[in-house]
Parts: C-alpha cells; structure tokens; sequence
C-alpha cells in the first residue's frame, strides 16, 4: 500500500472513531475529513507522507494557510484535526509522537453574529407568518422562526426535529445536540401557538402524501432531500429572504443571528448566563461568556441612569 492510500485509509479510522467514541457529530466529522484531506494534499505537494511530518512541516503548512489570506477560524480549526489526527495515530501506535501537540495555533476570533433587536426581531417574526406561497409554506416558515428564537437551537437541531417532539401541544421540547446529548427547552406562548397551527397542516399533508403511496416522514420539517428533512443550507437561504422582505440587512443576518438574539435578549432581560448556557447547549461556559457584553452595556447603562454623580 502506498503513503497515500495508507492515510487515507488512517484517516477514515480516526473519523470513524471520532463518530463512534467521541460522539462528534456528523458535520463535525465532516469538517475533519475536508481538513486532514487538504492537509493530505499539501504534503505530497511537499514530497512529504503523514508519518514523517514533524513539527516544521506542521507550522510551514499553517503558514503556507496564512499566506493564502485563509481565515483565522478556519487555520486554527485545520490545526485542531491535524492535532487530533496525530493523537489518535500516537494512542494507536501508528507513531510514536504527536508533531502537532506543542504548535500554537491562531486564537479563534470571537466574533458575534448581526445584532438584532427585540424591534428587528419582532419585525423578522412578523414578515416570516405572511412569507411563503400558500398557508402551510407561511404557517411552517412561522414556525420555523419562532421556534429558533424562543428556544436558541442550532440551526441542525431545528430542521431535524422529530415530529413527536412536538406531539401533545408541549411546553417543552427534547432537543438532541452535539454528540447526541439532550436538552430541554421551553416552548414561548408564540411559539407554541406557531407549532400547532403548523402541526395541524403538516399533517393534513402528510396524509394526502401517504394515501398517494410515499413513506409518513418521521420530522417535523419534512423535506425532499436524501437526510428527510429541511436542510440547514436551504433555511440559512430561506432567513435571508425573509430579513430582506421585512427591510433588515440581509447580508449580515443568518440563522444564527436569531440564537444570537435569543441569548443576548435573555440576558438583557436578567437571565443567569448558567441558564443561558443550559439552553444553548454549550458544554464549556466560556462559550457561553461571549454574550456578557450585553450584561456590560446594561451596567454601563445602569450606573449613568441611576449613580449619584452621574
């Protein structure tokens, strides 16, 4: 077997085992295979093989990344697989050392999503109950966002819901996140007002389709795709649309954007970043702290309303 069909065949294991013993989630393993491939690629560039790169190789690799005007987040995450990939090579005796463990990548620039208002948000949950062709595309669009803005979920927690989440008009929702651990997130009147007038319909469909002999989808989103479901790629689409008929910046809103506003809105509003961590699902609360500069500007604007001298 040569170099190259012998990391590929490397790389596999390690994403297999980064699926099956870390519970990373699918697109997480995806971003490793598209990451150690182009790592890959670079190496035979440089008449070089996996097991024979050092630490120079690693560091002139994340250079020749810089140089190419790549962006910080995207070098410090192909550093991150690197490091991982000769990790697991080390605890499976494929090598005796990790080149890339000491290497000090970029910091991972942390930067916040649009800032929507609770009057910008208003108006984007406004514009998305009338947006669609007819009443299931307007009454699922709605669900769409006011579900995202009233429970924070990730954008691939949303789409992939199941149908029998939502069963029994809840007050809450099971959430299945990275690596498949669960949440419960509670359900705003809206928001549950938007399910149910959603559920109803799709449901309606979703018999029409089964007496015409297609398979009941297991989702409450169902799509025509290969996954079942709506996929993240045509919802981040479908947020844009929506921010550009309610008159708001398109270009800088995303479906991030609202789980963005659905934490900085909290916590204006006094919740306990430990909470706000709980619901979004982060499993580091430093993840979590780069929304505390919403709690910065409440108390700026506490102490010049209400200090003495001020």
């Amino acid at each position: 077997m040569d170099n190259t069909a012998n990391m590929t065949g490397l790389v596999e294991r390690f994403l297999e085992a980064a699926r099956a013993e870390l519970g990373a989630a699918d697109n997480t393993v995806l971003a490793y295979g598209r990451d150690l491939a182009d790592f890959g690629a670079w190496l035979r560039g440089h008449g070089l093989d996996w097991h024979e790169a050092g630490r120079e190789d690693i560091e002139n690799y994340l250079i020749s990344l810089q140089e190419a005007g790549m962006a910080q987040a995207t070098r410090a995450r192909r550093l991150s697989a690197v490091r991982q990939f000769y990790r697991f090579a080390l605890d499976e005796g494929w090598r005796d050392d990790n080149p890339a463990a000491m290497i000090h990548g970029p910091r991972r620039a942390r930067r916040l999503p649009a800032n929507l208002s609770e009057a910008d948000v208003e108006r984007l949950l406004k514009t998305a109950r009338s947006f669609g062709r007819d009443r299931a595309e307007q009454a699922r669009n709605a669900c769409l966002f006011e579900l995202l803005y009233a429970t924070g979920m990730r954008v691939s927690e949303l789409v992939s819901l199941p149908v029998a989440a939502a069963r029994g008009n809840p007050r809450m929702l099971l959430v299945r996140g990275n690596g498949g651990k669960e949440r419960m997130v509670p359900l705003s009147p809206p928001a549950r007002r938007a399910l149910k007038r959603w559920l109803k319909l799709r449901d309606d469909i979703e018999a029409a389709r089964t007496r015409r002999g297609a398979r009941p989808s297991a989702f409450l989103f169902p799509g025509h795709g290969r996954q079942g479901h709506l996929t993240r790629v045509w919802f981040h689409a479908l947020v844009k649309k929506v921010a550009r008929a309610a008159e708001l910046g398109a270009d800088d809103i995303s479906p991030h954007s609202l789980r963005h506003a659905f934490a900085t809105h909290m916590l204006a509003h006094g919740a306990d970043l430990r909470v706000i961590q709980t619901l979004l699902g982060h499993a580091d609360i430093a993840t979590t702290e780069i929304y505390t500069h919403v709690l910065d500007e409440r108390l700026r604007e506490l102490v010049l309303k209400r200090h003495p001298l001020a």
